[in-house]
């Protein structure tokens, strides 16, 4: 069993081709097969070498794998250029000047309806003949049986008048060489199909096996897009995704497994993987999905591996404290600094937070009482130290817990939110701890002065 992943390099690797990627290695990995890159690079004004590396890096960080290539469509061109040779000399294909322009007129003369007949000429595009009669069959494992009448099919093109073979000979021609005998690829493609069979068929070779998946759609029901977020593998890498998570999540869209389990590892999936069970209908990218998911992945990473991969991440170093009080609250790496960056940064200016907190009465003695609890602590400063320190302060001033403990929290952070306030006071330290306080005092006692 051999299967071909073939993207094009036009840009970066986007979801839907990265789920198409990810479907093959599971279905080859699964069965013992073959997977084979393909770069279908033979649209040269917008294919790049960067693009190129693009599509390689986003693989490698997804951990899909292959067995044979990446090979460049473009260095097989010699071989197109021997199958249309083959082909036009055989009466199978022509050469036709007919312009867009001119298959309407044609229409107009025979109708509509019908595909388009050209003559026969000394020069111009090469035209593939379809039989006048008879219909093109295209098996779909995922979408049952396509029948495409002849009689409605145009006389494709299959090579620039320059000679440059188009996009479908070339396709049909190296997966035919590369003995694929799968064809898993999104439904985008399934207009091409009978095209590619048709040349296929010319050759005497047998069609292989198509699954066209369904395309992705985002919580809206509309063609997943920039607009729902990350479009990109390299944006979802950006946006503090693991790459474990990001394949459990995509490899459940449309695939078909059990609705009731969402954690899967690569080797189950690959295991449970069946085209037969892919859904014809859209799958739906849901980020919030994604987000639930990455986030059962962190809370299941050791906590120095959790620290390391946050450390890649944010270029900072020596955060281990703070990630072992943050990591129930964080469900991407990206989510670490707007949690605990004020620890190393200081408190972040937010005068919304500060008005919300402090314009209400009382706010400044609780401070004030928090101040000097946590003065009679030691230098150990534990977490339970520091609960022990405050925890007595609500019932003193007669005061819910949280017109305690949201003073101190904007005081030191700057924000309302922050990890547990026990443990947050405790890594920033006694000293600074107490430094910001006094900070914020002094602030708070100055605006007073001046309104």
């Amino acid at each position: 069993m051999r299967v071909r992943f073939a993207p094009s390099p036009t840009g970066a690797l986007h979801i839907g081709g990265a789920r198409t990627a990810l479907f093959n290695w599971l279905f080859a990995r699964g069965r013992s097969g073959t997977l084979v890159l393909r770069i279908e690079d033979t649209d040269r004004e917008r294919s790049t070498e960067e693009n190129v590396a693009q599509i390689l890096d986003a693989l490698d960080w997804l951990g899909i794998d292959w067995d044979e290539g990446p090979i460049s469509q473009r260095s097989l061109e010699s071989r197109h250029m021997e199958v249309l040779t083959q082909l036009e000399s055989a009466g199978l294909a022509y050469r036709s000047t007919a312009n867009a322009e001119d298959v309407r007129a044609w229409k107009d003369l025979h109708g509509a309806e019908k595909g388009f007949r050209g003559e026969a000429e000394a020069e111009g595009a090469l035209r593939l003949r379809v039989p006048d009669s008879g219909e093109t069959v295209v098996e779909d494992v995922i979408r049952g049986t396509t029948v495409f009448a002849h009689q409605h099919l145009d006389d494709p093109v299959i090579a620039r008048a320059g000679g440059t073979p188009l996009y479908n000979l070339a396709v049909a021609v190296d997966d035919l060489d590369a003995g694929i005998t799968h064809v898993i690829r999104g439904e985008d493609h399934l207009s091409n199909t009978p095209k590619q069979v048709l040349v296929l068929q010319a050759l005497g070779a047998q069609p292989p096996i198509y699954a066209h998946l369904p395309l992705l759609h985002g919580p809206d029901g509309k063609k997943l897009s920039k607009r729902h977020g990350a479009a990109s593998v390299q944006e979802l890498r950006g946006a503090g995704y693991l790459s474990e998570a990001v394949v459990n999540y995509t490899a459940l869209l449309g695939a078909g497994y059990d609705s009731n389990e969402e954690i899967f590892t690569a080797e189950q999936l690959q295991e449970k993987f069946s085209l037969d069970r892919v859904s014809k209908s859209p799958a739906v990218f849901d980020e919030v999905k994604l987000r639930h998911i990455n986030g059962i992945y962190m809370r299941a990473l050791p906590e120095q591996e959790l620290t390391r991969r946050i450390e890649e991440f944010t270029g900072r170093s020596g955060i281990a404290a703070a990630v072992a009080i943050s990591r129930e609250k964080i469900q991407t790496l990206a989510d670490f600094d707007p949690l605990c960056g004020f620890i190393w940064d200081g408190p972040v200016d937010d005068p919304k937070a500060v008005k919300k907190v402090f314009g209400r009465d009382g706010a400044i003695e609780a401070l004030k009482a928090a101040r000097q609890a946590l003065d009679g602590c030691s230098e150990v400063f534990s977490a339970e130290e520091v609960e022990a320190a405050l925890e007595p302060i609500p019932d003193q001033l007669d005061v819910a817990a949280g017109k305690v403990y949201q003073p101190i929290r904007v005081a030191i952070s700057g924000t309302t939110i922050s990890p547990g306030i026990f443990e947050t006071v405790s890594v920033l330290g006694r000293e600074e701890t107490l430094s910001r306080i006094d900070l914020r005092l002094a602030k708070l006692a100055a605006a007073e002065q001046q309104s």
